[in-house]
């Protein structure tokens, strides 16, 4: 690379930025989200390894810059609808088709607009729309999917910043449990849509990602806590528990037809959330599966299960993976020849 060459990817990186996360919705109605910022934020290196080198890539992550009342534009299937970020330089914008769409992945492109009309920046993007006939998954990741110890901010703390996404511990056949579920009487070969709602700050989202690729969890939406600046690090994770029932809250409106399954752990508040969503949607929730992770919670995590299980609720407390594939065999969700 010559020096023009190292100077213009100087100024690229510079420029302002569109963040575009994967969307969802059904055939009338989608919704995409992003984050505008000042300049193109920071990716984690893979191949960064140990505590300081993990700080620093972390660090990073979280010095980032957002524009408030950004003008975008988005484009699905030649329609435009144009949008502004919030204060803290987020947008989540609402397309309602004019033509039906099909179930599967569909590209979006968002524009960051000037006040004349002028593009800034621009960034593509996907959103998903399932079979209404099909299953939808709602997993918690921290304490559910990968040992994130959660409910204690220094353990939490220490194992984020000392192993980076290829090294984080996933529990054992949580990624054969999950597989086994993306594709639980799916139509066609589309995968049954997963939505990751997560306690992580958007920060953390492509970290997140890496973390489920290189362990080949099912592709998915991510659902993230609002982003944080660096001084704001060591509060990663930290959360008031009625924001992450608000994000579920919406997918269920999105998808009043959808059967869903639910998977958390008892490490913090997730069976409370879980009996909340399911008394104002009790038709709509097929199964509830809690990772247990806190014996000191298991009887009341057990009293909350009961009471799904008495308004005819799948429910399943389970320790190990393989156990909660078992229930779902038994419960008709994954078929027996399948594993």
């Amino acid at each position: 690379m010559n020096a023009q060459e190292i100077k213009t990817a100087d100024t690229h990186k510079k420029l302002p930025f569109v963040k575009v996360y994967h969307g969802y919705g059904h055939s009338g109605n989608v919704i995409i989200y992003g984050h505008v910022f000042r300049k193109e934020p920071r990716l984690f290196k893979e191949k960064a390894n140990g505590f300081s080198s993990n700080l620093v890539q972390l660090f990073k992550l979280f010095r980032v810059r957002t524009i408030p009342g950004a003008v975008v534009e988005v484009w699905l299937d030649g329609q435009q609808i144009r949008g502004a970020t919030e204060y803290d330089g987020f947008f989540r914008i609402e397309i309602i088709p004019r033509h039906q769409l099909k179930a599967g992945w569909h590209e979006v492109a968002v524009n960051y607009l000037d006040g004349s009309g002028q593009v800034l920046a621009a960034s593509p993007g996907a959103v998903f729309v399932p079979h209404v006939s099909q299953y939808a998954f709602i997993s918690d990741v921290d304490d559910t999917i990968m040992q994130s110890f959660s409910a204690t901010i220094f353990k939490r703390l220490y194992e984020l910043l000392s192993r980076n996404p290829q090294k984080r511990r996933l529990f054992k056949e949580t990624a054969k449990h999950y597989n086994l579920l993306a594709y639980a009487h799916a139509e066609n070969d589309v995968p049954n849509p997963f939505f990751y709602v997560s306690s992580s700050e958007w920060n953390l989202y492509d970290y997140l990602r890496q973390v489920f690729l290189h362990n080949r969890l099912p592709d998915g939406i991510f659902l993230l806590n609002q982003i944080k600046r660096w001084y704001e690090l060591f509060r990663s994770g930290r959360t008031v528990h009625e924001g992450k029932l608000i994000r579920i809250a919406r997918i269920f409106k999105a998808f009043p037809r959808q059967q869903f399954v639910l998977l958390g752990d008892n490490s913090q508040k997730d069976p409370q959330i879980y009996q909340a969503i399911a008394e104002k949607h009790p038709d709509q929730v097929f199964a509830v599966y809690i990772r247990k992770v806190r014996r000191s919670k298991e009887a009341v995590t057990r009293a909350v299960l009961s009471g799904l299980q008495a308004k005819g609720i799948h429910t399943c407390l389970f320790e190990h993976s393989e156990e909660a594939i078992s229930h779902g065999i038994s419960c008709g969700l994954i078929k027996q020849n399948s594993t």
